[in-house]
């Protein structure tokens, strides 16, 4: 049965009032990069109206092969439109086809139509203006948006695109553009939780009225409840910003009471992990992360210096060889060079990543640089860290399961959602995952701090008793890093 309008129109002005109690009606011009970026767009405007140029079409039709995540995304778009079109003749296409909320896969096929699709049918008259020569898809894309907006004047009609050009283009000639929005998990990068939460100087009078603590397998508890209690979350640190103040975890809330656990103290060298010592709060408070083996996933953020990849490996090396705690540990990070890059490589899966792991490399020579016995000393223990840690490309995640292992994702911040979500469904038995990233430092096209698959994850599963998350924001590398980090 088709789905249709039960008032097929030629176009979607005969629409603009009625349909939301007298409000202007939209329609939404989508570029093509919007559904390479996100194929569910289509089904997030609301009860707004969509509509799909020819050339966006064309577009999808030259993207869809391969193996990338822009041409999956392609064909499941493709898949997307060829259900919404089924059973409809051409006197329902030009109607308009209602967009079922049932095909987002969220299960909810009780919810109504959520607004019309329209594809370009007819040839549009339009006259780009003289600043804009040429037969260009983004010129075509224009030319359309802006007969439609002449067409229909009592439709709000705007272009949606991930393309910043795109949108300044649109600007000049007089068309209405925004970017794509809904993918974004948060409306800034600045709410994101920095996973610690200072607590007042008077918070021990305000919480502390029926406390109580006591010593549990050598770790020392205190339950707290007050008004300050209620915006934890598990898993947060707490801390009193002062030389001696308490550092804790908060390990569960109920309500307004709260269980917090006394954290470890990795910053004396007597505690040192693998040879590392943490070198400020925040680090103290990661390596509190990475060595519990409760917490199944640890996301770290911060900006280059801050030590995620030393802390993290210096942690995995402790409970792989120390412990036993994980067989291996496994790294693995997005390949997209920071210049132009430099062709294919040869060699085996892991020789063709070495050129990418580069901070691995590094890191592993300051985790050595201490062993015994000089240069065969460094030279055996290098031998076995390299039969220990095995590096992996990402374009061979899928299908894998990776059980008792401790897993590195790096550079994180370049990952989309849909890919974040593929590589920590990876995750079997007893398998810790670590992301790492900088999201002030993201290379993938159409990707920003608030998209990021990173950002996602983070915000995704705040409040899960088995992961955490900490931003490291003092730079441990040197002063001239710190300082080229600060005023360049």
């Amino acid at each position: 049965m088709p789905r249709k309008s039960s008032k097929p129109s030629a176009n979607p002005a005969d629409t603009d009032a009625g349909q939301d109690g007298g409000a202007q009606r939209r329609l939404y011009v989508l570029d093509t990069n919007v559904l390479m970026h996100d194929p569910a767009a289509i089904f997030r405007f609301d009860e707004h109206d969509i509509y799909l140029p020819m050339v966006v079409l064309e577009e999808l039709d030259h993207h869809k092969k391969g193996v990338s995540e822009p041409a999956r995304n392609v064909r499941q778009v493709s898949r997307f439109l060829d259900e919404i079109m089924k059973g409809a003749d051409k006197a329902d296409i030009d109607g308009g086809l209602e967009i079922p909320s049932a095909l987002q896969g969220n299960g909810d096929s009780k919810r109504p139509p959520s607004g019309r699709i329209f594809f370009q049918t007819r040839n549009l008259k339009s006259d780009l203006p003289a600043e804009l020569p040429g037969t260009a898809a983004d010129n075509a894309i224009l030319a359309q948006t802006l007969a439609l907006q002449a067409e229909m004047p009592r439709v709000r009609v705007t272009l949606v695109s991930k393309d910043i050009n795109l949108r300044i283009k649109a600007a000049i000639v007089g068309i209405h553009a925004e970017d794509y929005y809904s993918d974004r998990t948060i409306d800034d990068a600045d709410l994101l939780d920095p996973g610690t939460r200072p607590v007042p100087a008077d918070f021990w009078q305000r919480n502390g009225e029926d406390m109580r603590s006591w010593k549990q397998d050598g770790r020392t508890w205190y339950e707290v409840h007050g008004p300050d209690v209620a915006d934890w979350r598990p898993n947060q640190f707490v801390y009193e910003d002062d030389d001696q103040g308490i550092e804790a975890m908060v390990r569960e809330i109920e309500g307004d009471r709260a269980k917090l656990e006394l954290v470890n103290d990795y910053r004396s060298s007597k505690h040192a992990v693998w040879g590392i010592a943490a070198r400020n709060r925040e680090q103290n408070f990661a390596l509190n992360l990475l060595l519990d083996p409760e917490i199944d996933l640890v996301t770290i953020l911060g900006p280059a210096g801050t030590g995620k990849t030393l802390l993290t490996l210096a942690a995995g090396l402790a409970q792989t060889l120390d412990s036993s705690l994980f067989a291996e540990i496994i790294m693995t990070r997005v390949t997209i060079p920071l210049g132009e890059d430099i062709g294919f490589l040869p060699g085996t899966e892991e020789e063709k990543m070495e050129p990418w792991m580069g901070a691995l490399m590094d890191n592993l020579e300051v985790l050595t640089q201490s062993a015994e016995g000089g240069n065969w000393g460094r030279a055996a223990t290098n031998d076995l860290l390299r039969n220990r840690i095995k590096i992996r490309s990402l374009n061979f995640m899928r299908g894998r399961t990776f059980m008792n292992r401790f897993v590195i994702i790096d550079e994180a911040q370049n990952l989309t959602p849909k890919q974040m979500k593929a590589l920590l469904t990876r995750a079997g038995p007893g398998t810790k995952m670590v992301c790492l990233g900088n999201i002030a430092q993201i290379d993938t096209p159409y990707l920003t701090e608030t998209t990021s698959g990173l950002t996602y994850v983070v915000n995704r599963f705040r409040g899960w008793p088995h992961a955490g998350h900490i931003t490291l924001r003092r730079g441990e590398r040197s002063r001239l890093a710190d300082e080229a980090s600060e005023v360049l």
